[in-house]
C-alpha cells in the first residue's frame, strides 16, 4: 500500500491530483526531499525539511506549512503504513507566478511509498557511474528538474556523474567521494547540493582522523583512486566499482568504505527523528 498527502488530506495515490496548471507541469518549477525511515522512523527529519524550506526561499516559492506542521504530515503518515517507507515531500510553483511576489499559490504535498533500496549484490561489488560533462544548474537546491540524470547511455550504469569540465561534483542522485592515498575527496558545498549524509559521513570521518580535502577531483585523478562512493538518505553508503571505462581500485568496495558504512550505520538512530 501507498499513500499521498495533498489538499491537506491523506488519500491512495489513484486520488491524488496536481492539476495541469501547476507550474511545477507546466513549467518544472518545485523543490522537493527525499525521506527514508529506519525502524519506522524518519532519518533526518528536521535537516531535510529545513533544505526544503531553503531552496523554496530560494526559488520565491512561498511555504505552505511550518516546519512543525510538515513533520506531522511525515510522522503520520508513517504511522498509517505498517512498513518502511521513503517519503518524497514537494513544495510546487503552485498556479501563479507575481512579479516581485513570486509564486503565491504552491502546492506541498507528500507521497509515501516502500522503501526501496539498492540490492545486497550492489552494495557488495559496487556500482558503475557515468561521467557526462554537465552539472546542476542550482546546486544548493534541490530541484525536481533531473533531466540530465535521465541521460545515461550505458545499460549497467547506476547513475550518472557529474563532471563540468573534467571536475567532479557530485551524483545523479547522490553525494560523491573519492579514497586517493588515504586521503577522503568530495566537492565542496560550493559547488554540489548539501547532502544530510554527506554531512554526517564527513563529521564521522573526521572524528575517526581519516584526511578529508573539500575540493573536485577531477577525472584524470581516477587513475590513482583507491576507492569510491555514493552516499544518500537512502542508500546510505553505497560503493563505486567503476566510473566510465575506469576501474576504481581493484574493482571492489574498499575498506574505508566499508569502515565509514559500518560506523554511519552504528551512528544512524543519534539521526531518526
Amino acid at each position: 500500500m501507498e499513500l499521498c498527502y495533498i489538499d491537506g488530506r491523506f488519500v491512495p495515490p489513484e486520488a491524488a491530483v496536481l492539476p495541469v496548471s501547476d507550474l511545477m507541469i507546466q513549467r518544472g518549477v518545485g523543490v522537493f526531499e527525499t525521506i527514508g525511515t529506519y525502524e519506522r522512523r524518519p532519518l533526518m527529519l528536521t535537516p531535510h525539511l529545513e533544505r526544503l524550506l531553503a531552496g523554496a526561499e530560494r526559488y520565491r516559492i512561498r511555504p505552505v506549512l511550518s516546519l512543525e506542521a510538515m513533520r506531522e504530515v511525515v510522522r503520520e503518515g508513517i504511522a498509517r503504513l505498517d512498513m518502511e517507507v521513503q517519503i518524497k515531500v514537494y513544495l510546487s510553483g503552485g498556479d501563479i507566478f507575481e512579479p516581485g511576489r513570486g509564486f503565491v499559490s504552491p502546492r506541498f504535498f507528500a507521497v509515501f511509498e516502500r522503501l526501496s533500496l539498492p540490492s545486497p549484490e550492489l552494495y557488495g561489488r559496487g556500482v558503475v557511474l557515468e561521467p557526462v560533462d554537465a552539472g546542476r544548474d542550482n546546486p544548493e537546491v534541490k530541484s525536481v528538474d533531473y533531466r540530465a540524470t535521465y541521460a545515461l547511455s550505458r545499460p549497467d550504469a547506476f547513475e550518472v556523474l557529474y563532471c563540468p569540465g573534467g571536475e567532479i561534483t557530485e551524483g545523479g542522485h547522490s553525494s560523491f567521494f573519492l579514497v586517493r592515498d588515504g586521503v577522503l575527496i568530495t566537492a565542496p558545498l560550493s559547488r554540489v547540493l548539501g547532502g544530510t549524509t554527506r554531512r554526517a559521513i564527513l563529521e564521522i570521518a573526521r572524528g575517526e582522523g581519516i584526511p578529508v580535502e573539500e575540493r573536485c577531483p577531477t577525472l584524470g585523478e581516477l587513475a590513482g583512486a583507491a576507492e569510491a562512493f555514493l552516499t544518500g538518505s537512502v542508500k546510505k553508503v553505497l560503493p563505486v566499482s567503476q566510473i566510465g571505462d575506469r576501474i576504481i581500485g581493484d574493482g571492489r568496495p574498499g575498506p574505508i568504505t566499508a569502515r565509514l558504512s559500518e560506523l554511519y550505520l552504528g551512528h544512524i538512530r543519534r539521526w531518526l527523528e
